[in-house]
């Protein structure tokens, strides 16, 4: 049977490196409309967990992301960029072992060199009709990833938060639901919707966010296209 959900830190905040301190500081007042929870749950979603792994730039000591790009092919939400993660299973016994379960299934994220540091509250994917709980990841010894199956994963990217953070790489865009979302904008990657909206409350909560101008609007095939062409992360 899965665990009863709590969110909020799992380890002493002071504990974590220094950089990623204030976030999970701020895991324990974080609340579903903080991280950018837009739909409103209705009873019997259906639970999942993704990982969100920080680590460190093994070049410059920065603090990084992990993200991986879906297959077009797949049914649901095809072609997006996403943390690894997907449904709680009943032999889980946590959203936290779901989350580390699925990182290692998705791009071979070795759980042994995770440390699970906080977990979010649940947040509603109306499409797939999930209940997800972020959980907050330092990846203590990063090693080597990739898609397991490219059927499902195409590509695998360690982004720096100061990337995630600069003014140039963020976007506003209109999803088919019509709502308007945080967005970021790399080389072959469009980030937006759940996982969009995710970092970029993330990244005020940690303290990395910079002043941007959200005014300017994308459409959906605006903002691929602008990705498309991007080729550098600066």
């Amino acid at each position: 049977m899965t665990e009863p959900f709590v969110s909020g830190p799992l380890v002493d905040p002071d504990s974590v490196p220094g950089w990623m301190t204030t976030l999970v500081h701020n895991t324990v007042r974080a609340t579903p409309a903080d991280l950018g929870q837009v739909a409103v749950p209705p009873p019997g979603g259906r639970p999942a967990a993704v990982l969100v792994l920080f680590a460190e730039d093994v070049r410059t000591g920065e603090p990084d992301v992990l993200l991986q790009l879906r297959s077009r092919q797949l049914p649901a939400h095809p072609g997006q960029v996403c943390f690894p993660g997907g449904a709680v299973e009943d032999a889980d016994g946590s959203p936290v072992a779901a989350a580390l379960r699925e990182a290692a299934e998705e791009v071979g994220v070795r759980a042994a060199d995770v440390r699970p540091v906080a977990v979010l509250p649940q947040l509603y994917l109306p499409p797939s009709d999930f209940l997800v709980t972020p959980v907050l990841g330092h990846w203590e010894r990063p090693g080597p990833v990739a898609p397991v199956d490219y059927r499902e994963t195409v590509a695998v990217a360690r982004v720096l938060l100061r990337v995630l953070a600069d003014p140039a790489t963020r976007l506003t865009v209109r999803g088919p639901s019509g709502y308007l979302r945080p967005a970021f904008v790399l080389p072959g990657m469009l980030v937006w919707g759940f996982t969009g909206g995710l970092l970029a409350a993330l990244l005020t909560m940690g303290g990395w966010a910079r002043p941007w101008e959200p005014a300017a609007e994308y459409d959906l095939e605006a903002a691929w296209r602008l990705a498309e062409r991007t080729e550098v992360i600066r």
